[in-house]
């Protein structure tokens, strides 16, 4: 039988996302066997992440400082912004190198099974950038379930106005995957979502 101090560290790291209890077990273990200027370290770094991380308070992203150097770039275009449901999301747009645009998090998707209604999410802000900043199109990128297309269509409903151009992020096949791995909602936006070749 393990020690209530390490019974109560498993408890506490089973808590973060993507950690279930065995593997909270084997980091607890090997937290307590660790050499204690290692363990002080992780933890004050834990800590400082903590208090330094906060929302940027014109889009949303995780930043030290308000506005958060997404925002704060002028290089960036101003006249497109991607709407992202997670403060991480912003992280995946990033990766595919290819957008050069501003964001705003929503900060989840209509969900009213759930208790969350269009006044729960950041629209209004989104709303207020709109009058104070160039923007020319809004790209909604939510995921394809239920939640996320309600959002998507709410938001385009409430969004439009003359000149702004409002559209969603294309789906279809993953890379390297082959027809027969699709299911026929994803060969259906895929269809949909084609584009000209030449």
């Amino acid at each position: 039988m393990l020690p209530e101090s390490i019974t109560t560290l498993t408890a506490a790291l089973s808590k973060l996302p993507g950690i279930g209890p065995r593997s909270a077990e084997r980091v607890a273990l090997h937290i307590v066997q660790t050499d204690s200027a290692i363990v002080k370290q992780l933890a004050d770094a834990i800590l400082v992440a903590r208090e330094k991380i906060q929302f940027c308070t014109t889009c949303g992203a995780l930043t030290e400082q308000s506005p958060c150097p997404t925002c704060a770039d002028t290089r960036r275009d101003a006249s497109l912004v991607c709407v992202v449901e997670r403060a991480v999301d912003i992280l995946s747009v990033e990766k595919s190198g290819t957008y050069r645009g501003k964001f705003h998090v929503l900060g989840g998707k209509i969900s009213p099974l759930d208790g969350v209604e269009p006044d729960d999410l950041h629209i209004a802000g989104l709303e207020q950038r709109l009058t104070t900043e160039p923007v020319k199109e809004i790209i909604i990128a939510l995921g394809t379930d239920v939640e996320g297309d309600a959002t998507s269509n709410y938001l385009a409903k409430r969004l439009a106005r003359p000149g702004l151009k409002i559209s969603r992020i294309g789906f279809g096949l993953p890379a390297g995957s082959g027809l027969e791995f699709a299911d026929e909602l994803t060969l259906n936006r895929a269809l949909e979502g084609r584009r000209e070749m030449l």
